[in-house]
C-alpha cells in the first residue's frame, strides 16, 4: 500500500532499522507501515515528509508530485 515509503527509503540507502530508530519505533512497526499492515500516525507522516522533502500527499499516493506546497 505504501510502496513509496520503501522507494524513498531505498533511494537514500537507509535500512528499516535506521529509519525506525529515527522515528523512535521498532523495525517491525516500521515494516508494517511499508507493507500497509498498519496505519501511519500523523506525527510519523510529518517526520517522513520532512526527512524526504516530499509532501504527505505524495507519501500517501494521493498525488504523483513529490513537491511540498509551502
Amino acid at each position: 500500500m505504501y510502496s513509496r515509503l520503501r522507494d524513498l527509503r531505498e533511494d537514500r540507502d537507509m535500512k528499516q532499522r535506521e529509519l525506525a530508530a529515527y522515528l523512535n519505533c521498532s523495525q517491525q512497526v516500521y515494516s508494517n507501515y511499508e507493507l500497509g499492515q498498519r496505519d501511519i500516525p500523523t506525527d510519523i507522516l510529518i517526520k517522513l515528509s520532512a526527512l524526504y522533502g516530499v509532501s504527505v500527499d505524495y507519501i500517501l499516493g494521493i498525488t504523483n508530485n513529490p513537491v511540498q506546497n509551502k
